[in-house]
């Protein structure tokens, strides 16, 4: 029965966000659990959509040595006293579990944290240095790592998401389980290559139900064989000014020659579609003018990409709702504005009051200020609910006070959803727990790129991602690096 350590430590890091990241971050839960520590592990992650679950639920029969799992709201660099408090308790849990045969790490890929470009390399070095080399670490790691090549050469493998949204969490930390199996009864360490994508692609272009990308993770399954066990691609996280950002890709296997063979080929998939990408962003004054005009019988969904919280964006901005209003739209509900302030505000004066509220813009700039109106409380909740879609299905989210505000406007129609923490609109459930059926409405605003798609695309007329002001750019080619190796293409060609 092998004996496995199971840790977590996940934070997508955005260089340019203003949101910072302490240790009460990681502590906190939201839509995902609070830091959970030893045997809780067991039972809190069993049955959710992440890869510490699927990795549990495919290992029954293995003696699993449950540590630490953390994550934080995607935001700035990891302050120091977190990551190093975080780490020392994988580090020291690791070292003092004794005869393991296997370590499992269930990790983002893109942490940035004050002291270190590369996060999880350093994780793993500091891991390395209790337990040696030779000692098997499977890493899972999110669609969008930024994968060094210090985390490549210290993981004995790699496993990464392959759909965006990530409906294939669970499925990779299972994946995960079956290549540290091969591993331990192998019993010496795979042939492995690792190839880093010369170009950028934003988030708004990586969605893997749509061309090009599609065509990376439609060639994955072909090129694994008998001496060929695994081979992955990360698309990369743009938002972060760190030397080894963006797409990569990796093959594992029994021989190296084959092994690079396919590294080659997945790099050269990669070069074949960068002519093919397209810039699909809608400018917030005319997605606005859509909106205004619809008249189908299904919601027009906008995608306010760039204020993502899911990427680091302060789900506050308020360049699209500015233009919904002034374009006069009605039956439109926008969500999730995150204002802890306003929120409170709304709860403490009840449903049926009209409140004077300055809402968001809190953490841009005097280009984007807060919305001053007069707003109607409509609902009011503690911000518990289960979400329903696909991606975090049956996840309990708890987003402290929430409110659901109608702008007081005789020329619009128009209600926004707010809460007391950061959350991406990626779930049907975040409406409808506020009291608002999103099939009827004629417009959705969402503050999110990719992941609403699954579960906002089969009640949709059509998607369009919106160009608004935010911290998450998806406009690449406007973005000044300065620590972005001198051979990556910024925008693609």
């Amino acid at each position: 029965m092998p004996r496995i350590a199971i840790a977590g430590f996940q934070h997508e890091t955005n260089t340019f966000s203003p949101l910072p990241t302490h240790l009460e971050h990681f502590e906190q839960a939201d839509s995902w659990p609070g830091l959970t520590t030893g045997d809780d592990i067991l039972s809190v992650f069993a049955d959710i959509n992440i890869p510490i679950g699927g990795f549990m639920k495919a290992t029954k029969d293995w003696d699993l040595v449950p540590i630490i799992w953390a994550s934080a709201e995607p935001g700035a660099p990891v302050s120091s006293s977190a990551f190093d408090t975080i780490a020392e308790k994988i580090v020291s849990g690791i070292a003092n579990a004794n005869s393991l045969d296997g370590v499992f790490l269930d990790l983002h890929g893109a942490m940035v944290t004050e002291d270190f470009e590369d996060g999880e390399g350093e994780l793993l070095r500091r891991i390395r240095n209790v337990v040696g080399k030779d000692l098997p670490i499977l890493v899972s790691l999110d669609f969008h790592a930024n994968i060094t090549p210090q985390l490549f050469e210290l993981a004995s493998a790699i496993v990464i998401f392959r759909e965006y949204p990530h409906l294939d969490m669970a499925q990779t930390g299972a994946r995960a389980a079956d290549l540290l199996d091969m591993l331990i009864d192998r019993g010496k360490p795979f042939a492995k290559a690792f190839r880093q994508v010369p170009y950028l692609i934003p988030l708004s272009s990586q969605a893997t139900q749509a061309a090009p990308i599609r065509f990376i993770y439609e060639t994955i399954p072909t090129l694994i064989n008998g001496s060929v066990c695994s081979a992955d691609a990360a698309c990369g996280f743009p938002p972060a000014d760190i030397r080894d950002c963006g797409p990569s890709v990796l093959a594992y296997g029994t021989d190296q020659s084959a092994t690079d063979a396919v590294a080659d080929a997945l790099l050269n998939r990669f070069l074949e579609i960068e002519t093919q990408f397209e810039d699909n962003l809608v400018s917030a004054t005319n997605a606005a003018r859509m909106a205004s005009s619809h008249k189908g019988s299904a919601p027009l969904v906008l995608a306010d990409v760039q204020d993502n919280p899911g990427a680091g964006g302060s789900s506050d901005t308020t360049g699209l709702l500015r233009a919904l209003v002034s374009a006069g739209c009605t039956k439109t509900a926008i969500g999730v504005f995150y204002d802890e302030a306003v929120a409170l505000l709304a709860t403490q004066t009840g449903v049926g009051t009209q409140i004077n509220a300055s809402l968001g813009g809190r953490h841009g700039d005097d280009r984007d200020p807060p919305y001053e109106a007069v707003f109607l409380v409509e609902a009011v909740s503690n911000g518990r609910f289960k979400c329903t879609g696909a991606m975090y299905r049956d996840c309990d989210v708890d987003l402290g006070p929430m409110t659901c505000l109608r702008i007081v406007d005789v020329n619009s129609d128009i209600r926004v959803i707010v809460s007391s923490k950061r959350f991406q609109c990626l779930d049907l459930a975040i409406f409808r727990h506020m009291g608002i059926e999103p099939t009827e409405q004629s417009v959705l605003g969402v503050k999110s790129t990719i992941h609403f798609m699954d579960d906002f695309h089969p009640i949709a007329e059509k998607i369009v991602l919106v160009e608004a002001k935010g911290s998450h750019p998806c406009r690449l080619g406007s973005v000044a690096y300065k620590s972005l190796r001198d051979d990556v293409r910024i925008v693609p060609a």
